[in-house]
């Protein structure tokens, strides 16, 4: 089992930057599937990014890509999410999740472990 803890948050000017983090407690993180996720208010959770667990591979949301980036650093047991140019409809609670049944956790039926999430506050 996985504890997860999200962090960096806050509020931001539109075409502003935030990076986000997400600390992992065990000695297994390496073999977590690892994603961020989204909610807004009145909006359901939805898939923002996600990496494999050896940072091969990256998949992302069409509304992120090109301004999100994703990564992992498995010696330190954490997952970033570096956000560029950001949008007032980015504004939503952020949730790290993760996986030991699927590499690549795109959507909320494949997470198996949730943080509590960090609120993302863009204005216009």
């Amino acid at each position: 089992q996985v504890q997860l803890m999200e962090s960096g948050g806050g509020l931001v000017q539109a075409g502003g930057s935030l990076r986000l983090s997400c600390a992992a407690s065990g000695r297994t993180f390496s073999r977590y599937g690892m994603a961020w996720f989204r909610q807004a208010p009145g909006k359901e959770r939805e898939f923002v990014a996600a990496v494999t667990l050896n940072a091969v591979a990256t998949y992302y949301a069409d509304s992120v890509k090109g301004r999100f980036t994703i990564s992992r650093d498995n010696a330190r047991n954490t997952v970033y999410l570096q956000m560029n140019s950001l949008k007032p409809e980015d504004t939503a609670v952020y949730y790290c999740a993760a996986s030991d049944t699927y590499a690549l956790v795109i959507s909320v039926v494949k997470a198996d472990y949730w943080g509590q999430g960090t609120q993302v506050t863009v204005s216009s």
